[in-house]
């Protein structure tokens, strides 16, 4: 069974910067989605299996970088010029399906315990 631990989320101002880690139990394809509340979760990035490639979603593109250690089986999620906008509950996911991005929850088999990132105005 694949484990993912989340750490790195706070309370920060706008415009400030936090990182997201995900250390998981294996190699895999990996995504970090958000849900704010009353509202669905939703796609926020993916990286491959190797790290190569990345997808974003429009609104956190050139502010929100995924990237991955392999050695450490850890992805990251550094997120810079934070919104009030962007006050969720923050998960990463990790997919079996295969090495490529995913952006849709069907896509990933295993979700961490969630981080909240509150962004005050």
């Amino acid at each position: 069974q694949v484990q993912l631990v989340e750490s790195g989320g706070g309370l920060v101002q706008a415009g400030g910067s936090l990182r997201l880690s995900c250390a998981a139990s294996g190699r895999y394809a990996m995504g970090w989605f958000r849900q704010a509340p009353g509202k669905e979760r939703e796609f926020v990035a993916a990286i491959s299996w190797i790290g190569g490639s990345t997808y974003y979603v429009d609104s956190v593109k050139g502010r929100f970088t995924i990237s991955r250690d392999n050695a450490k089986n850890t992805a990251y999620l550094q997120m810079n010029s934070l919104r009030p906008e962007d006050t969720a509950v923050y998960y990463c996911a990790a997919s079996q399906r295969g090495r490529r991005m995913y952006s849709t929850t069907n896509d990933y088999d295993s979700w961490g315990q969630g981080t909240q990132v509150t962004v005050s105005s």
